[in-house]
């Protein structure tokens, strides 16, 4: 694994010890960055399901101010960690290792200014098929309460599986192989009817 290009381009970074994650490949983190090149440059990122980086630390080095990282899985969580140091990212960064569908439920709507810009969503393949409800429930969260009116989340998961998450439209999908790459936008209300969930209660 390496950072493609940007400030830290060429850099090496740990991959997961286990295969509890799914690095994406060179080439494909290629196409997927220079998709999104346009809107990177002072981008505040969150990277869903982290791993040990990549898409988050790829968008540091290519002019992001800011990444929050979820990750729950402890090894991975580790070397993410240790990523942000080789990079020496850490004030750039933010790692969280609670249970994502909780802490998105819990934590208050955004102020406009500190809305997202980029979320990639890239949970385990096997979500879709075991927890469908719980990741449309966190899109929903996503696109009413942090996603910026103009943002993008990219949703990575196995082709063959299927899922529409609420409040969110396809504005592009890219198919590599058995993988699914899908740019998702809010749904503007000059489009179509949204429904929004209710309001998360603050956190403690």
């Amino acid at each position: 694994m390496r950072i493609i290009a940007g400030e830290y381009r060429g850099r090496k970074l740990l991959p997961p010890e286990t295969d509890a994650t799914r690095p994406v490949t060179d080439r494909v983190k290629q196409s997927l960055f220079d998709i999104l090149a346009p809107v990177l440059p002072e981008a505040r990122v969150y990277d869903c399901f982290a791993g040990t980086g990549s898409m988050g630390l790829e968008s540091l080095s290519r002019g992001s101010t800011h990444a929050t990282f979820f990750e729950t899985d402890r090894s991975a969580a580790a070397r993410l960690r240790r990523n942000i140091e080789t990079l020496a990212v850490a004030k750039l960064s933010t790692v969280v290792t609670l249970d994502i569908f909780r802490w998105f439920a819990t934590t208050p709507s955004l102020p406009d200014e500190r809305r997202i810009d980029v979320i990639f969503l890239d949970p385990p393949y096997r979500f879709l098929r075991e927890r469908p409800d719980d990741l449309r429930t966190l899109a929903a969260a996503m696109a009413a309460y942090h996603l910026k009116a103009d943002g993008v989340i990219v949703f990575r998961h196995d082709a063959a599986d299927q899922l529409e998450l609420p409040g969110l439209r396809i504005a592009d999908e890219r198919l590599y192989g058995g993988m699914a790459l899908k740019f998702l936008r809010v749904v503007r209300s000059d489009m179509a009817p949204q429904i929004a969930p209710e309001p998360p209660e603050p956190s403690l």
